[in-house]
């Protein structure tokens, strides 16, 4: 019986390097697998504008057809329509094929089942895995037909509906930066809705074509290197706020009107006070690698803060399980209950436009007092050796000081002043470390490099 090599498959998706890895026949098993284990119906296919893209999503909707599923095709799309679709059509599953932001020789796939529900290692990723590695499979007696559907239209006008157009900013300029991903024709239909809906925003459009060759650079807003030019743009241009996005754009990004790029933290208590204000009580959550800052705000604005485990799915199944409104990750992953507890990368920069409108506020002026009041260094990664053993000794170096200990998610260590969290992280071979602390920039560089001390001098490391 032959193998199917399976190293692409991770803790919350499939994500791998083109040829082996990933490729057309495993594609094919993947869509078979998936219908083996979710038993649908009727699935939902959407790809984004990698060169790969096309292939991988005809050869995974033949493999799904072939198992009698019967498919939509929704288009060159990004991730956060695919969920949309799938509960909007109210079929029994979806899958993106997408490598978001990594390099440009890999692809893979996000998979849901109904009602957008993530399938992750423990919820059925894990049994697809096995099935596409030896499983034999028998061709369905009727095989599955396949659609071709465009629902960009609704998909707009529903993340429309989380914002009162009338209370957006007048005169008001805005950088867009796709990253040459799937994001620019989704802005420009957002856009063409604001203009029939009488708003007076202005889009300045850069790297806004879908490209598969990204000769600007792979999308991601995270690497310093690709900030420069939506910032220079903003100071260009003289605009208000900037936005750029990862190549699925389910994640975005802010830089305010003198080009600075804002921490995705910052923003997670921004929309989380948007949300306290709309429902008393509201219920966040949040996740354990920076917390002072939320937890602040949410209680300042009546509402209920909740820690969860990092992850897209731990968020979305704890998001379920409260009934909770709104969840943020400081990674740059907004989470809505009235998107299927799902992220979206389109819903943040329409709240927080609405939200500068009705404060009649700029965007550092809604947040710089939470910077000052807690200043964090934003994430750092490490490459280790032997991560357990890392984590040892860092927990010994400062076990003389007596921090609260949570192992909610990797190790989070509280002493008062200031806190840290370092973690393994779930989807790339690297340690990240956050440190935040109470109105004190000056410690929190401090503890970045006792941090860096001993982790270049950990055993495991050498």
């Amino acid at each position: 019986m032959q193998k199917y090599s399976t190293n692409a498959f991770k803790a919350y998706d499939i994500r791998g390097q083109l040829g082996e890895h990933l490729n057309t026949t495993i594609a094919y098993r993947i869509g078979q697998a998936y219908a083996a284990v979710v038993k649908p119906t009727t699935v939902v296919v959407g790809g984004d504008v990698r060169e790969s893209s096309a292939a991988l999503k005809q050869a995974l909707a033949e493999g799904l057809q072939s198992a009698g599923v019967n498919v939509v095709d929704i288009g060159m799309t990004g991730t956060e329509e695919v969920y949309f679709a799938t509960r909007y059509l109210g079929v029994d599953g979806g899958i993106e094929v997408t490598a978001s932001h990594n390099p440009i020789d890999f692809n893979g796939m996000k998979l849901v089942r109904a009602d957008a529900v993530p399938i992750s290692s423990d919820s059925g990723l894990d049994t697809i895995k096995a099935m596409v590695e030896c499983a034999e499979f028998e061709p369905a007696v009727v095989h599955g037909t396949l659609t071709q559907r465009n629902l960009r239209e609704q998909f707009v006008q529903h993340v429309l509906g989380f914002i009162d157009i009338d209370c957006l900013p007048k005169d008001f300029t805005m950088v867009v930066n796709a990253g040459n991903g799937s994001a620019g024709p989704v802005i420009d239909a957002i856009e063409a809705a604001l203009v029939a809906a009488g708003a007076t925003v202005r889009f300045v459009k850069i790297h806004h074509q879908p490209d598969p060759t990204f000769p600007n650079g792979i999308p991601n807003p995270l690497l310093k290197a690709n900030q420069q030019s939506t910032s220079n743009a903003v100071l260009a241009h003289h605009a208000d706020l900037g936005v750029a996005w990862d190549g699925d754009f389910d994640r975005c990004f802010f830089f305010d009107a003198d080009g600075q790029f804002v921490d995705s933290y910052y923003v997670v208590g921004l929309l989380a006070q948007t949300f306290c204000m709309r429902q008393p009580r509201a219920k966040i959550i949040h996740d354990p690698r920076l917390v002072w800052n939320t937890q602040d705000v949410v209680q300042r604005n009546n509402g209920v803060a909740i820690e969860c485990k990092t992850g897209h799915a731990f968020i979305k199944e704890r998001m379920r399980a409260e009934g909770a409104l709104y969840g943020g990750e400081i990674s740059g992953h907004h989470y809505f209950k009235d998107f299927g507890f799902c992220d979206s990368g389109i819903i943040p920069w329409l709240l927080v436009l609405e939200l500068i409108g009705k404060k009649k506020q700029s965007l550092a002026q809604l947040i710089n007092a939470q910077i000052l009041a807690f200043p964090c260094s934003g994430e750092v990664n490490f490459k280790v050796g032997n991560a357990t053993a890392v984590l040892q000794q860092i927990e010994q170096y400062f076990a003389s000081l007596n921090p609260l200990i949570s192992r909610i998610d990797g190790v989070s260590m509280d002493f008062g002043d200031w806190r840290a969290n370092i973690r393994v992280s779930n989807t790339e071979p690297l340690m990240r470390l956050n440190i935040e602390s109470r109105a004190n920039p000056q410690l929190v560089l401090a503890q970045l490099e006792a941090f860096k001390a001993i982790i270049a001098s950990a055993p495991a490391n050498h």
